[in-house]
């Protein structure tokens, strides 16, 4: 069976509200005026601490304030389920890709929050895998936790396939070999740095992905 590695904010679920107000509250706490939501939206994707220090600089303050991580982690903690929820046809991609591949997550995001996003929308037991950002192995773009899976699971690159919504996704499949799907719903491209090859999967909504994913 090939195997089919998901991101996860962007691609799975909608997090782009709860990401950006979390921003801004934690932008509140010292002093500084709150960022529209899709220009936080669009700095997501490399992990918690590029997200915080590009919200600090966009909001004129100091990238590496003391403890500003803590803060946003702490807030993002309890707002984790005010507004996220799985894209809409995620599930029904989700169980159907699963008949057809072994399924994994690989996401920036630490894996403690997201096996708890996973483990609420029903998704986890479809998911052979899930690293986060947090692992042993180095955060996308590097293709060395795609590659770990790979190995896991037995594919070689021409059975695998990665489905993300940005270029960090893009630019890991590319170091890793491996086939992508870009997911265009999603708000990763809200950087406007997607520059695709023509070679890409593009999926403008979940069901796509499903349709891609297992034709002939």
């Amino acid at each position: 069976m090939p195997l089919i590695v998901f991101d996860l904010d962007g691609t799975l679920i909608d997090s782009r509200l709860d990401l950006a107000e979390s921003t801004n509250e934690m932008l509140a706490s010292y002093g500084a005026a709150p960022l529209p939501i899709d220009d936080v939206a669009g700095m997501v994707g490399e992990g918690a601490r590029m997200l915080v220090e590009r919200a600090l600089a966009a909001a004129g303050r100091d990238p590496q304030t003391p403890d500003a991580l803590e803060r946003f982690r702490a807030i993002y903690d309890r707002r984790l389920f005010t507004n996220t929820l799985p894209y809409p046809g995620v599930l029904e991609m989700v169980r159907g890709l699963a008949a057809h591949a072994r399924l994994a997550v690989l996401t920036n995001k630490p894996e403690a929050p997201a096996r708890r996003l996973l483990d609420a929308f029903d998704l986890t037991p479809h998911f052979a895998w899930t690293i986060g950002g947090d692992s042993p192995f180095p955060r996308k773009p590097d293709p060395a936790g795609l590659r770990h899976l790979m190995t896991e699971s037995g594919t070689a690159p021409g059975h695998a396939l990665l489905v993300g919504d940005s270029m960090i996704d893009v630019l890991t499949a590319r170091n890793a070999g491996v086939r992508m799907c870009v997911a265009l719903y999603g708000f990763g491209q809200l950087r406007g740095e997607l520059v695709l090859n023509g070679d890409e999967l593009l999926a403008s909504e979940p069901a796509d992905i499903l349709q891609l994913a297992v034709r002939p």
